[in-house]
């Protein structure tokens, strides 16, 4: 078993975050296989000259202080998303011989329909994936597009695996009903709203589609809802009730006691290899959900047989099968049972272990 540290930010664990839970259950699932994890990340108010401090987190996973770290202590250094192969830069990690680098989403040499990123943003991101090449000992993505992309631009070396999202294996039961009492039909929305001075275009579409939706729904006396993280000005509370920034364990009511799930693509037509998050979360809670293509993984939705994949743009379309996902009977367990046997983090962590294991052997 190897010895593992794992870097995504300078910001605290933040558990609200999905970025940050993806971080965080990943490194859970390496510690259950049998790995030693430390999570590098500060305490909040942590100062860079405070002493050496570790904290449990559960059986071989331990959050160590970030700026405390000791690269040649470990076996393997794992990045979570690009942001974490600079950070290890700035703390003189980069040299280490065996760089893990998981990357969230792939940019091409330029600007194109499809892609969060633009301009000088995306140019910094294309010169890091070009470092982060040469400096990685295997690279992780999400999703097909994705790795025909990075392999297309700097090759089939280092190798890339292939490590899409994942979800719980076990949730909570269903507690306090966390909606606002009445009788309206609840149609959820569950995750991150970019930031502004980040992906602007990414947030402004989103919201407009959120806002369009919620104005056709209330036709049909469905009230859709939103929570989570992120800029969320340009919501009309008039149509869009958010109910802000919830903590991870809590989040499983909210999907629980909704009545249908959704994920609209948070472009004009497709994401180009941005999976979403939400909807293994979605399907392992029972929720029936709708989906707009566009997204690599919007199949999952098909496959697990709970909820519809409409065509990107057409809105009133996209009402009218959240209308009817709120009005059918589903085989729920059997979407439950097809995530648990291919989707939680154990699967995602299992890809790690055995590449581990290969270059062990």
């Amino acid at each position: 078993m190897a010895r593992i540290v794992t870097l995504y930010t300078e910001r605290p664990l933040n558990l609200n975050n999905m970025a940050h839970i993806r971080w965080y259950k990943v490194a859970e699932a390496l510690a259950r296989l049998g790995h030693d994890v430390d999570l590098a990340a500060n305490a909040p108010g942590e100062r860079r000259w405070w002493p050496r401090r570790t904290e449990e987190l559960g059986a071989k996973l331990r959050r160590i202080s970030l700026r405390r770290v000791r690269w040649r202590e470990y076996d393997v250094v794992k990045i979570a998303n690009q942001s974490g192969f600079e950070l290890l830069e700035r703390l003189g990690g980069a040299g280490h011989h065996h760089i893990i680098s998981r990357l969230g989403t792939v940019v091409p040499v330029e600007d194109a329909d499809g892609f969060y990123f633009h301009g000088e943003l995306r140019q910094r991101m294309y010169e890091l994936q070009g470092r982060i090449s040469k400096s990685s000992r295997c690279i992780a993505v999400s999703n097909e597009p994705a790795r025909a992309l990075w392999t297309r631009q700097f090759g089939a070396l280092p190798p890339v695996l292939l490590v899409p999202g994942g979800v719980d294996r076990d949730i909570p039961d269903p507690g306090r009903d966390p909606y606002p009492p009445g009788g309206a039909r609840r149609c959820l929305f569950a995750g991150n709203f970019s930031y502004l001075n980040y992906a602007p275009r990414a947030n402004e579409v989103l919201c407009e589609k959120l806002n369009r939706l919620g104005e056709l729904l209330r036709q049909h006396q469905v009230t859709l809802y939103a929570i989570g993280p992120g800029d969320t000005e340009l919501l009309d509370p008039r149509f869009v009730s958010h109910m802000g920034v919830v903590p991870y364990e809590r989040t499983w009511s909210y999907l629980q006691f909704a009545h249908v799930g959704i994920e609209p693509v948070k472009g004009r037509r497709y994401l180009h290899n941005t999976e979403s998050s939400k909807v293994y979360h979605y399907l392992r809670a029972g929720l029936p959900t709708v989906i707009e293509a566009g997204l690599p993984n919007a199949e999952l939705v098909h496959d697990a047989g709970l909820g519809f994949v409409v065509e990107s743009d057409d809105l009133d379309v996209f009402a009218a099968k959240v209308v009817e996902a709120v009005e059918t009977t589903w085989d729920r367990q059997h979407a439950i049972e097809y995530v648990l046997d291919r989707h939680t983090w154990d699967h995602r962590a299992l890809v790690y272990h055995r590449w581990l294991a290969g270059e062990a052997s």
